[in-house]
């Protein structure tokens, strides 16, 4: 459920919002920033895939050694949906760009798609802005602990947590210095105390947020 990196092996560290298909964009952001794929690493909140113009380019990042990514619900949308041979649910929530691909393409895809089956719910980075903490949706707890059992469901889904920060009620999740997450569409960066919502719906006509964290 957890894994950890350390940030000293990279020279610079972004963390990004959700891609949802959108390789070119990213490929487009990291140029701009001078990405060298050698020294190098990218952090990606989850959900690479549905509703955009490219998802299994990618799937394939997961290939790359300068990427990571926890899993978002779109992936576990698309490994459920595989699984049970029912389409319905995620094809309604933009898969149906799956069942559009080649048959080649498709049996890339499914074994990209077994493999994010694999992907952490939670990253512990330790960098040079300190311990940082990459989830999906949220960390349903007030107090962070590495390995510490949370609900899975709630790290993929849950806005509430969110919620309450838009509202001026939110306060600060202890044990580590900053938590990311994506999954909620905004129209742009929300910080609440040591919580950032770094989705800004790039598949909507939105920023790709990229943030620098070494």
């Amino acid at each position: 459920m957890y894994q950890r990196i350390d940030g000293n092996t990279w020279r610079h560290i972004w963390i990004v919002g959700d891609l949802h298909g959108c390789h070119q964009r990213l490929l487009n952001e990291l140029r701009e920033r001078h990405f060298d794929p050698y020294k190098d690493l990218l952090i990606c909140v989850g959900d690479l895939i549905d509703r955009g113009p490219d998802s299994l380019h990618c799937l394939q990042l997961l290939k790359r050694p300068w990427f990571k990514t926890v899993r978002g619900n779109h992936e576990q949308m698309a490994i459920d949906a595989l699984n049970a041979g029912e389409m319905t649910l995620w094809s309604f929530n933009g898969g149906t760009w799956f069942s559009n691909l080649s048959e080649k393409e498709q049996h890339r895809a499914y074994e990209a798609l077994q493999e994010c089956d694999q992907l952490p719910y939670i990253i512990e980075l330790h960098c040079a802005s300190g311990v940082n903490i990459i989830a999906h949706a949220d960390y349903p707890s007030d107090h962070y602990a590495w390995q510490k059992p949370v609900d899975k469901e709630s790290v993929l889904w849950r806005r509430e947590r969110l919620s309450e920060h838009l509202a001026g009620k939110g306060g600060a999740i202890s044990g580590a210095d900053h938590f990311w997450f994506g999954h909620t569409p905004l129209k742009h960066r929300v910080d609440a105390t040591n919580q950032h919502y770094i989705d800004t719906g790039a598949v909507f006509g939105g920023e790709m947020t990229l943030v620098q964290v070494q």
